[in-house]
């Protein structure tokens, strides 16, 4: 993600104005409600470590204060642990007090809008890929088909959603769509903002659709690439926190 959260006056992504209807929330309290909404839903174990501070600020595109305070508030409220030395580092809590999860969970309207995003996504996805099939380089290709392996040589999420974000990027630069692209980046922008942590076995089997779309693409067949993209985005209805919470199925 290029453009990083500031822990400003400034309200985060998640409940920003341009989502109507949705609370405005402080940056700080946006990641604080993505690691809590993460425990509930299982994502986040028990006893699980986190990656360090500058790669959850890094996986979450928010800024280094910013998810340094954030786990901050978090430990003072039981939800994560921090053990110093050897082996240490900041860990989901063995038992997180339920009333405090209970708090970090998101609005009907926050589901509703971010369903909403989706759509939009899925929308310039399949326009990005069209022509990307059409446009792309051999460079461009080869780049894309490197990320694939970042991501499956991924460890946690936050260095598997770095990897995932550039690749996106890199589609929407390949279509050759000009000011376009800056629309559909931005669409990504509002819309990773509210991504959660993810097991990274969920995340390595979402990568085989980078890896087929990449095949798709390198083979001029439009179609093929334009449905896999279709796929790959409509599916976070049901894979993102709101599908989630609703009761779907625990991948993505």
């Amino acid at each position: 993600m290029t453009r990083q959260l500031e822990d400003t006056a400034d309200p985060s992504p998640i409940g920003a104005g341009r989502l109507a209807g949705i609370d405005r929330r402080s940056a700080i309290d946006a990641v604080r409600l993505r690691i809590g909404m993460a425990i509930s839903l299982g994502l986040l174990k028990p006893g699980e470590r986190l990656p360090d501070q500058e790669d959850v600020a890094l996986g979450l595109s928010v800024s280094p204060i910013t998810a340094r305070r954030a786990l901050a508030s978090l430990a003072e409220q039981g939800v994560v642990v921090r053990r110093r030395g050897r082996g240490g580092g900041t860990f989901v809590a063995d038992e997180p007090p339920r009333s405090i999860l209970v708090e970090l969970s998101a609005s009907p309207a926050e589901s509703r809008a971010v369903n909403r995003l989706v759509d939009r996504r899925l929308l310039f996805e399949c326009a990005v890929t069209h022509y990307a099939a059409l446009n792309a380089t051999a460079e461009q290709l080869a780049e894309l088909d490197r990320l694939t392996h970042d991501m499956a040589d991924s460890t946690d999420w936050s260095d598997y959603h770095q990897a995932d974000d550039q690749f996106h990027q890199l589609v929407g630069t390949a279509s050759g769509l000009g000011t376009a692209v800056e629309a559909y980046n931005q669409t990504l922008t509002e819309l990773y903002a509210y991504f959660i942590p993810y097991p990274i076995e969920l995340l390595h089997k979402s990568n085989c659709d980078h890896i087929a779309l990449v095949a798709a693409l390198r083979a001029g067949d439009g179609k093929e690439a334009v449905e896999i993209s279709r796929k790959h985005v409509d599916v976070l209805h049901r894979t993102m926190f709101m599908g989630l919470t609703d009761g779907g199925p625990a991948s993505t």
